[in-house]
């Protein structure tokens, strides 16, 4: 095969940190508020501002509480489960890593008894029927490194007693997220809207406010993890009093990926922008010979971190590590190429690709990057 001519203007696929917005640059930073305190009145108002501008565009309820908190969407996800955890048994779904890293803390770490797992290999769901929403419930809507999402909330009951805790890390802002579905929502500015990492957003309901007010874990909890005082919620963690210091420099960036935002139509904008990129993939892997979707269910297939195996009966014919072997090559060949970087498939998930496809990235970019791919097979399979 003739080796391409047109490359990406960004070649950035990366699942996380993904691609700026287009046309960032560093001048979009230059009015952070650096050696300023986050404390102080110019600093806590940059703070709420990230607040206040994310719920309006996610049309998130105006009762629910949303926070700045640390470690990303992992230290989200892990600061609701160590606080609203332990009353009641709990249902976790996992059909990737993430989901199996919940399922981990809930077990080892929290030591919790009264767990039901529900597993399902990469590439599908387990079955959403079995989950009973008068236990509290653990799920990714969005499986970043299986590219397999939740096709809608119709299984999660309106009269439930327990609480949904929903990982959307790859969903929000890409994805409609049914808000009163959701107890729980976590996400991280590094995904679809291309911020920097290291801080996460915990969006909590009227009932999970309940919950964290009535109920004490019986384990201690860190600092970081403390949202109340005396049972009371502390109220501004949720108006830009973070518990520990953030960056100035990512929250100056996370306010410009917001703006944006707003600036092209808000999240239909945004979730038209995705879609739009994964049709792109999708008309190319139709007439593919050798790439195919990780997920195989076209309602259950995710608009961002698209995941995509490789069904040449060569390479079927391959044991695991040298499947491995073959797709890291592949990788290697189209950024060698400087045609797209990080695109190699998340480490524990099935030999094969994953490209970002999220809000930030251009569908032009996208159209330009697959004859890449197409050419790094043809090298591939001549060596």
């Amino acid at each position: 095969m003739e080796r391409p001519t047109v490359l990406p203007h960004n070649p950035c696929f990366s699942s996380g940190p993904c691609a700026k917005r287009p046309g960032w640059s560093l001048h979009a930073l230059s009015d952070a508020t650096i050696g300023r305190s986050h404390r102080a009145k110019l600093g806590k108002g940059k703070l709420k501002d990230v607040i206040d501008r994310s719920k309006a565009i996610l049309g998130m309820p105006q009762d629910y509480r949303l926070a700045i908190v640390a470690g990303s969407d992992t230290g989200a996800v892990e600061m609701a489960m160590w606080t609203l955890l332990g009353s009641r048994g709990v249902d976790i779904l996992s059909w990737e890593a993430f989901g199996d890293g919940w399922h981990t803390d809930a077990l080892k770490q929290l030591k919790l008894k009264d767990i039901r797992r529900f597993h399902a290999d990469y590439g599908q769901l387990p079955d959403l029927g079995q989950v009973d929403c008068n236990r509290d419930v653990i799920f990714t809507w969005n499986g970043t490194t299986s590219g397999v999402r939740v096709p809608n909330a119709n299984w999660i009951a309106n009269d439930r007693e327990g609480l949904t805790i929903c990982d959307a890390t790859s969903a929000a802002f890409a994805m409609e997220l049914p808000w009163s579905k959701l107890d729980v929502v976590t996400w991280s500015w590094q995904k679809v809207l291309g911020g920097e990492a290291a801080h996460g957003m915990l969006a909590l309901s009227p009932r999970a406010i309940a919950r964290l007010e009535a109920w004490t874990p019986p384990w201690p909890l860190p600092k970081t993890f403390r949202m109340t005082k005396g049972g009371t919620v502390q109220e501004g963690i949720f108006a830009g009093e973070t518990i520990n210091t953030p960056s100035m420099l990512a929250v100056e960036d996370a306010l410009d990926g917001l703006k944006w935002a707003e600036s092209i139509g808000g999240l239909p904008a945004l979730i038209a922008r995705s879609e739009a990129n994964l049709a792109v993939v999708s008309q190319w892997v139709a007439n593919s010979t050798w790439a195919a979707f990780l997920c195989a269910d076209d309602a259950s297939r995710s608009c961002t971190s698209v995941c995509l195996t490789i069904c040449d009966p060569w390479f079927a014919r391959l044991d695991a590590e040298n499947q491995a072997v073959v797709a890291r090559k592949l990788g290697s060949i189209v950024e060698s190429a400087h045609a797209g970087y990080d695109i190699g498939g998340y480490r524990d998930a099935p030999a094969g690709l994953r490209i970002w496809c999220g809000a930030t990235v251009e569908q032009s970019d996208v159209r330009a990057l697959l004859p890449w791919l197409d050419w790094a097979w043809s090298q591939v399979r001549a060596n």
